[in-house]
């Protein structure tokens, strides 16, 4: 009997948070990688508590994964559970993914560099004034590469105060740039002369599609509106942007911008901007 050679082991990478099941990062890497005849696969891992995050990355370890994404709440927690981190993980404070070298761990923070690329398609970051809703493991990356990008002032507006005065705290030591707290009570008021105003929150995420409360009386035509949340692509949040007739950029954009550079790190190979554009907008049914 003539016996079918099999196929080999699928190389495996993954995505450690909670929530993740509305997140259309695998459906993208997946479709990049058949792209590419790699024979990976793309794993979201709901970790429900951070009492599992150190057996979970444990696991990446042992099961030979080839690189793990890290998504909230875990972009801090999972840095004491890591072999190794790179600079900006140790100025930002916080990792959004991993490579694996020679059974090391890694952990890298492209966080902020993908939200840079994704708002200087519509508008230079360079002088502008920053605020931004939530200062959580994504939004801290992000408001210190906006600051490296050359934001001229950094609000941080939380409900939190030890995390938002933690946050300008590391803005500031990390660029130069002023950066302040601001509480978030009942509606957020948006500092006046804000060019860019950033949601770094949860609020807006299918299925829930939360509104955020959020006075727009003080926020001019000529603000930039960017939304982190990848699924939908347009929140409620951007929705309301959009019918006031502010520029805005969304979150799948940034996934994009980021993914792109973690594809490269993984594997070495040069991403085509197109080819993941294409996957994502398959993955949220936007195209056939």
């Amino acid at each position: 009997m003539t016996m079918l050679p099999l196929p080999a082991q699928k190389q495996l990478t993954t995505m450690l948070g909670h929530p993740v099941a509305e997140n259309p990062i695998d459906r993208m890497f997946d479709a990049v990688f058949a792209h590419h005849g790699l024979n990976w696969q793309f794993w979201k891992c709901d970790i429900a508590s951070e009492a599992s995050l150190a057996a979970a990355i444990a696991g990446i370890r042992a099961l030979g994964f080839a690189g793990a994404c890290i998504t909230v709440p875990y972009k801090v927690a999972a840095i004491p559970f890591l072999d190794e981190v790179d600079a900006d993980v140790q100025a930002i404070g916080a990792a959004n993914f991993m490579t694996i070298e020679a059974g090391r761990l890694i952990g890298h923070n492209n966080d902020g560099k993908g939200v840079v690329k994704a708002i200087e398609k519509v508008t230079p970051i360079a002088g502008k004034r920053v605020a931004m809703l939530g200062a959580g493991g994504a939004g801290r990356a992000m408001a210190v590469e906006l600051a490296w990008a050359g934001a001229s002032h950094m609000t941080l507006i939380t409900r939190r105060q030890v995390q938002g005065e933690e946050v300008a705290a590391t803005v500031t030591k990390a660029s130069g740039v002023p950066a302040v707290w601001q509480p978030w009570v009942g509606e957020a008021k948006i500092p006046a002369g804000t060019q860019i105003l950033m949601n770094a929150t949860h609020l807006g995420c299918a299925p829930e599609l939360e509104s955020i409360p959020l006075d727009w009386g003080q926020i001019t035509p000529d603000t930039t509106v960017v939304d982190v949340i990848t699924n939908p692509r347009i929140t409620p949040f951007l929705q309301t942007a959009q019918d006031k007739g502010l520029p805005i950029v969304d979150g799948v954009e940034m996934l994009v911008q980021l993914a792109m550079q973690i594809f490269s790190a993984w594997t070495g190979i040069a991403a085509d901007e197109a080819v993941f554009q294409r996957a994502v907008a398959q993955a949220l049914g936007e195209s056939a």
